[in-house]
């Protein structure tokens, strides 16, 4: 980390910029660095136990994530996130973040916080990363460890939260809703919107796990709030409301279907992202994970993925007559949680319709229509 290696250049002048805009040009990748975390979230879809063996000697290498992020480079990517699991759990972090940052990418962070350190504050004051997005479980000791199922969990969250705040880390604070908090939803509303200006969401669906685990779905499927209980509190908070309200009209397409073709993907998967797992597999997304949507890196080229296996994963093409019927021509599409990804999670197959998701469309459509 000895020296300083940037140099200031306007956007405008790096090579980069002269390759974004292009038709069908990556902006960002997701680099899941490791599956690895030292939570056990109640609804978590990817993470395993930060000593899970398998799955740490299947992690990108650190000559591996930087031949990637060569080849992203070429591509035109300009943005990389660091994801997991938990990333601070690599002994390699630093230099991880350091090779990415020399290549002249923006990168930013997705963490929990729990393992941030003074170190962590030296090395992001010295390259700062372009921001750190943190999930706030909960703001008591109780529910953040009751979502987290780790004892002191919250006394370290609180902790390196605490260092990134105090020394001005750009940090972005988001909220993952279910049952084992839903009742703390106010309060951490607050918290976070007063400790992340200008930004915060949270996310009330809760996605199966990308290994079908059937033992984990269950704890997931528990925590899901009814379609009901979605709607109510999103009416709760007011900045969701208010955007609910405003793009009401758009929502609830009033007219001809959007869709009207036997496309199975319609959604933004493959326009100007991708998602790269801790075992090198390219994806449209994270969730995209069924063996004829992936690809894999080790042996192939991001090129190679990005502009011949990203076009015939989306043109994909259903023959079903019940997701042609119900799910394409519905007129609730921008209200549904509905996609490939997610369908195959729920029912192994990427054109069915999922009645979880169907409740709560036209639940949030009838609270809309009122």
């Amino acid at each position: 980390m000895r020296g300083r290696f940037i140099k200031k250049v306007s956007f405008s002048q790096a090579k980069i910029w002269g390759k974004f805009g292009q038709a069908k040009t990556p902006a960002n990748f997701n680099l899941e660095i490791t599956a690895r975390c030292n939570n056990y979230c109640r609804h978590c879809d990817v993470a395993v136990p930060q000593n899970d063996r398998p799955s740490k000697r299947n992690e990108l290498s650190l000559k591996q994530i930087i031949n990637i992020a060569d080849q992203a480079l070429a591509l035109g990517v300009f943005r990389c996130t660091l994801t997991g699991g938990e990333p601070l759990l690599r002994k390699d972090f630093f230099e991880i973040f350091l090779a990415l940052k020399k290549k002249g990418l923006l990168v930013s962070l997705f963490t929990n916080a729990t393992l941030i350190r003074s170190e962590h504050i030296r090395f992001f004051k010295r390259y700062p990363p372009r921001n750190i997005e943190v999930t706030v479980y909960g703001i008591s000791r109780n529910t953040y460890e009751k979502v987290t199922r780790r004892r002191g969990s919250f006394a370290e969250f609180k902790h390196g939260l605490g260092l990134l705040l105090k020394n001005k880390i750009p940090v972005q604070l988001k909220a993952m809703v279910m049952r084992s908090n839903v009742q703390e939803l106010p309060q951490i509303c607050r918290f976070c919107r007063k400790h992340s200006k200008g930004f915060f969401r949270f996310d009330p669906f809760l996605n199966l796990r990308l290994d079908q685990n059937p033992k984990k779905n269950i704890d997931i499927i528990r925590e899901r709030l009814s379609p009901d209980e979605i709607v109510a509190v999103e009416q709760a908070d007011w900045q969701r409301r208010l955007a609910l309200k405003k793009n009401r009209n758009r929502l609830i397409n009033s007219g001809p279907s959007l869709y009207n073709d036997n496309r199975i993907f319609r959604c933004d998967a493959g326009s100007w992202d991708c998602y790269i797992s801790h075992d090198g597999f390219f994806r449209l997304c994270q969730s995209l994970c069924l063996a004829g949507c992936s690809y894999d890196l080790k042996k192939g080229t991001l090129a190679d993925a990005w502009n011949k296996f990203v076009p015939r994963v989306i043109n994909m093409r259903s023959n079903k007559k019940e997701f042609l019927e119900k799910c394409r021509k519905c007129k609730l599409i921008n209200l549904c949680m509905w996609c490939p990804a997610r369908a195959y999670l729920e029912t192994k197959e990427l054109d069915k319709p999922v009645e979880y998701f169907c409740q709560i469309a036209h639940r949030r459509a009838d609270q809309l229509r009122n």
